[in-house]
């Protein structure tokens, strides 16, 4: 199941707060991508490390104004009873290296691609990383 592998724990960001202390938090976290929540951590999306760059500071906008729920994708998430198959699907499907894990409307994790390959044989591992990183 996809809870017995998820890195539990997953720090959200508020959909109120900047992209400044996104980034700040990222930093501190060592991770490249924070769920954006509201303050009931249910998920609202993903903000990643390279939409702040690409969407907020490469776009002129100012990342102390800008807040986390203004970038906030991909409302993609598995349930914490998901199979690991299931969520390779999901992640294959939408070609993302990072899910989050939800349980009772909340979320309680993330799983990475490095989280399922410390658990996939290597044909399936290969198999993922080649649909992730394919172009689209």
């Amino acid at each position: 199941m996809v809870k017995d592998v998820m890195h539990p724990g997953a720090r959200c960001i508020e959909a109120h707060e900047t992209l400044d202390r996104a980034a700040q938090l990222m930093r501190e976290l060592g991770v490249g991508a924070l769920p954006v929540c509201d303050d009931g951590r249910r998920l609202q999306g993903i903000i990643t490390d390279r939409d702040i760059v690409v969407e907020c500071v490469a776009a002129g906008r100012d990342p102390a104004k800008t807040r986390a729920g203004d970038l906030a994708s991909g409302l993609i998430w598995v349930g914490s009873d998901a199979t690991i198959d299931e969520a390779l699907a999901k992640m294959e499907e939408h070609q993302i290296r990072r899910l989050p894990v939800v349980e009772d409307d909340q979320i309680i994790g993330m799983i990475s691609e490095a989280d399922l390959a410390r658990h996939l044989p290597p044909d399936k591992l290969s198999e993922l990383v080649s649909r992730i990183y394919a172009p689209s």
